[in-house]
């Protein structure tokens, strides 16, 4: 059916509405980072009267970024890679296998997910603080004990994903490797990984974003050594004043290192890898 006018018209003013709705945020983001802070605090214009570059310089001053942004990418980073790799075996063998506990083991993963992430807080902490005493364990306000966190809300999920992509890989990849010889670790590193890599990419950027944006656990579970980004930026604002403008520059900053990932894994995100590959 070929579009009408009335149709394509209306498309376009939604697409606007929407690119409107993105841009617009992202526009007064960048205009406030290059203004001088009196001229944020003051009447807002769109456009800069005096653009300058110094809030990018100050707001590594003001509160320790550099520290808060190592933070974050350490945690992020090591929390996605455990989460991915453990929810590999244990989603395989979901898929795969057929053993007694199977379906209470998928549903008790799934049901996970149903609790606010909120009732965990206390009991977390009192764990980790009874644990450090008792053992001397240092978990509460340690990179360490963060990363144990993310790891226990980003691991059922990522279970639960992957099985439902391993589901999808046809089981006659894994039947010609044994025909072959493949035991199976081979077959799950050398035959299904390789054609899981959309869903793979997929559950690791979950992971990460899940620690990378996390506040509530990191304004509780760390301290100025340990704290990240999410939790870092409230320093820009003081008992006196707000350095809007410090925020706003630190704001772009710190999402290059997410929109780089994205833009380098988009096209992983298109599923599809495996067609054909069983004739």
């Amino acid at each position: 059916m070929r579009e009408t006018a009335a149709e394509r018209w209306s498309r376009r003013v939604v697409l606007t509405l929407l690119a409107g709705f993105v841009l617009v945020p992202l526009y007064v983001m960048v205009s406030s980072a290059i203004k001088p802070l009196q001229d944020v605090q003051a009447a807002f214009t769109w456009w800069p009267r005096r653009p300058t570059l110094q809030a990018f310089v100050d707001m590594w001053s003001t509160v320790p970024l550099g520290r808060y942004l190592v933070n974050s990418l350490l945690v992020a980073s090591v929390a996605a890679i455990f989460s991915v790799s453990v929810a590999i075996f244990a989603a395989y063998a979901v898929s795969r296998y057929r053993f007694r506990g199977r379906q209470v083991f998928s549903v008790t993963v799934l049901s996970t997910q149903m609790f606010p992430g909120i009732l965990f807080l206390l009991p977390l902490f009192l764990i980790y603080v009874n644990l450090g005493n008792a053992t001397g364990i240092a978990l509460y306000a340690s990179r360490t004990g963060l990363i144990i966190t993310y790891l226990t809300f980003s691991l059922p999920f990522s279970i639960w994903m992957l099985v439902g992509y391993f589901d999808s890989i046809p089981r006659g990849l894994d039947e010609a490797a044994q025909v072959d010889g493949a035991g199976p670790l081979r077959t799950l590193f050398q035959v299904v990984l390789p054609a899981a890599v959309p869903g793979v990419v997929a559950v690791t950027v979950y992971a990460f974003m899940t620690a990378w944006g996390e506040v509530l656990f990191a304004s509780v579970l760390t301290n100025e050594s340990s704290r990240t980004l999410a939790v870092g930026l409230q320093g820009y604002s003081t008992q006196f004043n707000v350095y809007w403008n410090q925020v706003m520059a630190a704001s772009l900053v710190v999402s290059v290192p997410v929109v780089a990932g994205f833009l380098a894994l988009q096209r992983y995100f298109v599923a599809g890898l495996t067609a054909g590959a069983v004739k």
